[in-house]
């Protein structure tokens, strides 16, 4: 027996007065649940139930934040811990694989992606929770799939209430929400995404966020298979090289050609006003939202007008 665990009648006399001694025992290493005696086990399932939510959460980050955080979490999913505060990952444990139709253990999964991902508390606050989805919307198709369709934004609403229950701050909860739900992105990027296509992906996230979800997108790469691991890596850091050189793009030129005022003027006859600013600024809105491409000719943007604008389009008196 690990020399961690003291004698059944000690270990009681602790856990009597110290019951988040259960949760001290999962650092460096916790010790083999399946080994323990009956009376240990019995021992620390009643202390389970005496230990607090901030209790929980302090060691969970400490957990979180280990160099090996895997059997740690183990640990906390033996004891009953996770099944007290966390339920939804021990649903994930649960989650049978039926014959013939098998699909990747999600626990196991999930605490890889843990100890794959960079030490950082809030991205490893992502990785525990990514895939917390999957139990509510795993389907068997008829030719032997198995599908997760929608399994991030399940996960993401799903989180709500597991932040509001741990206490985490507001912000930090929102931010991990967000990597949840968008964690299938970076892995999703092919060659093909025009420059439009990556400043959709990253427009709405600033640096930080944008760092974490594609370092959640190298971490949620857990294959075996020779080269696959290594493929999926590079499409995302080619994904994360494209978004640095259209950014240092974007802050050296304007999105919108010079002189553009002045072609709206002369092609819809208009006078010098605000309603010229307030048309640049409406496709500006378009080019950062991606539906309209930046650095682009004159006549592209006087087209967008006319379908943006028909009201302004049909008051023209003239066309360039």
């Amino acid at each position: 027996m690990s020399e961690q665990i003291p004698p059944a009648q000690a270990l009681r006399a602790i856990l009597d007065v110290n019951p988040a001694f259960v949760l001290e025992l999962a650092l460096p290493k916790p010790p083999a649940w399946q080994n323990l005696p009956s009376e240990h086990r019995q021992s620390i399932s009643e202390a389970v139930q005496r230990i607090e939510t901030d209790e929980f959460r302090e060691h969970l980050d400490r957990i979180l934040m280990s160099d090996s955080p895997q059997a740690p979490l183990q640990w906390l999913m033996d004891t009953g811990l996770m099944t007290r505060f966390l339920p939804e990952l021990v649903d994930t444990a649960n989650l049978s694989q039926e014959a013939g139709r098998r699909h990747k253990d999600v626990w196991q999964h999930t605490k890889q992606v843990v100890a794959q991902s960079e030490k950082r508390l809030l991205l490893r606050y992502a990785a525990l929770f990514h895939d917390i989805g999957k139990v509510r919307t795993r389907i068997f198709e008829p030719d032997g799939k198995v599908t997760f369709h929608g399994h991030e934004m399940v996960g993401a609403r799903m989180f709500k209430k597991i932040a509001r229950r741990l206490h985490l701050e507001e912000d930090f909860a929102r931010r991990i929400r967000e990597l949840i739900r968008q964690h299938l992105r970076p892995g999703q990027y092919e060659h093909s995404w025009t420059d439009s296509a990556v400043r959709r992906f990253y427009r709405d996230l600033d640096d930080d966020l944008l760092r974490d979800l594609l370092d959640l997108g190298r971490a949620d790469i857990t294959s075996a298979r020779p080269g696959k691991r290594q493929r999926a890596q590079a499409m995302i850091d080619e994904l994360e090289q494209r978004i640095v050189t259209l950014k240092e793009e974007d802050a050296k030129e304007p999105p919108l050609p010079k002189g553009l005022g002045l072609a709206i003027m002369e092609t819809f006859g208009l006078e010098p006003g605000p309603i010229i600013g307030d048309l640049r600024r409406l496709l500006e809105e378009e080019v950062e939202a991606g539906r309209l491409e930046p650095k682009q000719d004159f006549a592209y943007y006087l087209e967008a007008i006319r379908s943006l604008k028909p009201e302004v389009a049909s008051s023209g008196t003239k066309d360039r």
